[in-house]
């Protein structure tokens, strides 16, 4: 069976490609604290997420229709 532990490490360019975001967006993001708000690890110079720090944001911005409001929870 294959499955991807919730605790693992992944880095910015997994990151970016779960999102459907950019690489710079993700990183421009993390260094300025604005825009996608995702807790992330320094080991030296690498940056890595949590997967479920990153599933954990997915479903915090889910919603049913446009004027719903964002349920943060911090």
């Amino acid at each position: 069976m294959n499955t991807i532990k919730t605790d693992c490490l992944i880095d910015t360019r997994d990151v970016s490609q779960l999102l459907g975001i950019s690489y710079k967006s993700l990183a421009n993001s993390r260094n300025t604290g604005t825009g996608i708000d995702i807790p992330f690890i320094k080991l030296g110079r690498l940056v890595r997420y949590r997967l479920s720090d990153v599933e954990n944001y997915i479903n915090q911005n889910r919603f049913n229709h446009t004027g719903q409001e964002a349920n943060y929870e911090k």
